[in-house]
């Protein structure tokens, strides 16, 4: 084969690599509604909000503490940890598959010695072949290599330096190409899992960092409680020994009383368990400076709402990108098994010089190449690229399931809480305005009992109210918190 041969070779080799038998990619149709709930209960989209979804988390989390916690469990975190090495992983099956798109090409370099012991009247075997240029085989050779006419002996040196590759295949249609492309997809689904992974780690950890704040605030709330269920206890039980009060009215205030013990070593659990839940997230211990001790006034979390409620912005959650970037992998996989039904061309060529004196391998006339072309063409296989390829299209049919699955999750969560966000004010203001109006009956009921207008009974009622309008104050003060960290979880928020 000539040097023009090759090169033609290798231009139709080229423009035939063109050929792809992937099929052409279209994202999926969401099976979900254009646009985001914006009537009844749920808020309208502000127009001047900036986008949920590019704000950073030290700018939607506001509390110090909290930062510095969500921060420590960025760095430490284990689930994080896995995430990240499964990037690393997907990122280096992509270089190695990457690689056989390119020629895999070696140098190396050789030299041989043979000492030849002539009879008399005896060729040298293969010496006529070396030194006249006519191979390298057995036999006596007409040139100057041919030493076998005198006895004696001679010594024989080659070298030779070579470079070259072997069984490049010629991805004439693709194959090798969609297997790159697929191990690119997956490296890029799994940076979006991890980045899931990072965002969905900050709302666990703001979660139960609240969850603590909002037991803390209820263990302050249960002990206050307990001192005044304790003072009504003693009152109740001195004027049962005098004959004043009754036995109802003392047992109804042990039952204020050992209901607030129970709720405040029930509380006193919750609060440690919180903490364990707190650092299991972070990864490590959180030191007690870092730890909330209620429910303060100061917003905790940034108010916003996004200012695009189009159902497109679901697209940019990485748990969609994600599943995206699985089915274009799938995609790509299709290609491949189709390519796997047509001839498979690949090459293997060296290039080099060869001398038998060192001195000499890159002088003029010591230049060599080889280039041998091989092609191998499926004729019987037992079906298994039939059944390879159906296997890919059944993937592919998964993924696209997975894919829409992805979408329609995401308008629920985004929905609901959009939904909650829509009326959970409102119950802040009711719940409020309950927790002060029991507040003010005790306190009345507690006076008129004093005065002898009502009795202890009604006074003991009016304080298990105001007890429970607290609690549920907290409750819903709480949700209120959740709700928001769960907008920022479910709209994709921001990383930086």
């Amino acid at each position: 084969m000539n040097s023009r041969s090759i090169l033609a070779a290798m231009a139709m080799a080229t423009a035939l690599s063109g050929c792809n038998l992937a099929p052409n990619y279209d994202r999926p149709i969401g099976a979900v509604p254009s646009a985001l709930p914006q009537e009844g209960t749920y808020p309208r989209a502000a127009s001047d909000a900036p986008d949920i979804s590019q704000i950073g988390w030290r700018d939607f989390f506001l509390d110090p503490r909290l930062q510095q916690v969500i921060d420590s469990g960025l760095s430490n975190n284990r689930n994080l940890r896995i995430a990240a090495g499964n990037v690393l992983q997907a990122r280096a099956q992509y270089r190695i598959q990457r690689a056989d798109r390119v020629p895999s090409t070696t140098v190396s370099g050789s030299g041989t010695f043979t000492n030849n012991i002539f009879g008399a009247g005896g060729g040298a075997a293969g010496a006529g072949a070396i030194g006249g240029g006519a191979g390298v085989g057995a036999g006596a050779g007409a040139g100057p290599g041919n030493l076998g006419a005198r006895g004696g002996s001679s010594n024989l040196e080659i070298y030779s330096v070579n470079a070259g590759f072997s069984a490049f295949e010629l991805d004439l249609f693709g194959r090798v190409r969609n297997l790159s492309q697929a191990a690119l997809e997956q490296y890029f689904a799994t940076e979006e899992a991890q980045r899931a992974t990072r965002i969905s780690l900050i709302a666990e950890i703001a979660n139960a960092w609240l969850t603590m704040a909002s037991d803390q605030e209820q263990l302050r709330i249960s002990r206050a409680t307990l001192k005044t269920f304790e003072q009504s206890l003693n009152l109740t039980r001195a004027q049962f020994r005098i004959g004043v009060a009754s036995e109802l009215e003392a047992r109804q205030a042990e039952t204020n009383y050992q209901a607030a013990r129970n709720d405040i070593a029930t509380l006193q659990t919750r609060v440690a368990q919180d903490q364990n839940a707190l650092n299991l997230l972070v990864g490590a211990t959180v030191p007690a400076n870092f730890l909330p001790q209620g429910l303060s006034a100061a917003p905790v979390t940034r108010d916003a709402l996004p200012g695009n409620l189009s159902s497109d912005i679901l697209l940019r959650r990485p748990d969609v990108l994600q599943a995206e970037h699985q089915l274009i992998a799938q995609n790509a996989n299709i290609g491949a098994a189709r390519a796997a039904f047509f001839p498979r061309i690949s090459l293997t060529a060296t290039i080099g010089t060869i001398s038998t004196a060192l001195s000499g391998l890159f002088a003029g006339g010591s230049f060599t190449y080889n280039a041998a072309p091989s092609i191998g063409l499926p004729l019987f296989d037992g079906g298994r690229n039939a059944a390879n390829l159906e296997y890919a299209k059944a993937s592919q049919q998964v993924a696209v399931a997975t894919y829409e699955r992805a979408v329609q999750t995401a308008f629920r969560e985004v929905s609901d809480a959009l939904a909650q966000r829509g009326t959970i004010d409102e119950q802040i203001a009711a719940q409020t305005a309950r927790a002060e109006a029991a507040s003010v009956a005790a306190r009345l009921s507690e006076a008129r009992y004093q005065a002898g207008i009502d009795s202890f009974l009604v006074s003991l009622d009016a304080q298990r109210t105001a007890y429970a309008a607290q609690q549920q104050l907290i409750a819903t003060r709480l949700s209120r918190g959740n709700n928001l960290v769960e907008l920022y979880r479910s709209f994709g928020g921001g990383l930086n």
